[in-house]
């Protein structure tokens, strides 16, 4: 290795996700709601998926955290939105938390990977990511979560960047442009959806970075 090869790798080998991403470390958001309004519908489900960064600079999903969530008192959950996700609130399995226990839940394993990666703040990732953001923060207000992780109002939306990757915004088409498998039958859950999200988020920006090159 010549020394001019040597110091670039020397000098990018000990990048990691804060680095990419101006201190934020990415989180894949999605929830499943009773509707589209976060200040009255209820709030059901909630995956998070932080995005992590490997020794050659590419982006990759770390695990999957998700709850149900209980319908705050007094929430409106529509049939339409029942009926589009499939969410059955009387299922026994279905265990929800309050909407405090359940940010709690989830907000524990990012603050963490913030401390471990040395991210002063976490960022939403979504497909329409104002409408998740929005309900994550309503959700906080509610329930007097004061260490909400992510920023108040920036984020990435994987619609926009689908849109301009691939001419997609749906998130089904987006992902078959990329190659990326879809089974219609497990979409609106948050998990899924969610794990859909990172793959397809990890993807434009991984090619985005080797085409056009990334650096700090």
């Amino acid at each position: 290795m010549s020394e001019s090869m040597s110091d670039l790798f020397n000098e990018t080998s000990g990048l990691g996700i804060a680095d990419r991403f101006r201190g934020f470390l990415p989180v894949v958001i999605d929830v499943e709601t009773g509707g589209f309004d976060a200040k009255t519908n209820a709030l059901l489900e909630i995956a998070a998926l932080p995005i992590l960064m490997d020794d050659e600079q590419n982006l990759y999903p770390e695990n999957c955290y998700s709850v149900n969530v209980e319908p705050f008192e007094g929430a409106v959950v529509e049939d339409s939105a029942l009926q589009f996700t499939g969410i059955d609130l009387d299922d026994p399995e279905r265990n929800p938390l309050s909407e405090k226990e359940a940010l709690t839940t989830v907000f524990k394993p990012i603050r963490q990977l913030m401390r471990d990666h040395d991210c002063k703040r976490a960022i939403v990732v979504a497909h329409n990511a104002h409408f998740d953001l929005g309900f994550i923060n309503a959700a906080c207000d509610r329930a007097g979560v004061k260490r909400n992780p992510f920023h108040p109002f920036s984020c990435f939306d994987t619609a926009t960047l689908a849109g301009l990757a691939y001419g997609q915004t749906v998130l089904a088409r987006a992902c078959s442009e990329a190659h990326i498998g879809f089974d219609n039958s497990e979409a609106h859950s948050a998990t899924y959806d969610a794990t859909k999200t990172a793959e397809l988020f990890c993807k434009i920006v991984n090619t985005w970075s080797s085409q056009i090159g990334w650096k700090p």
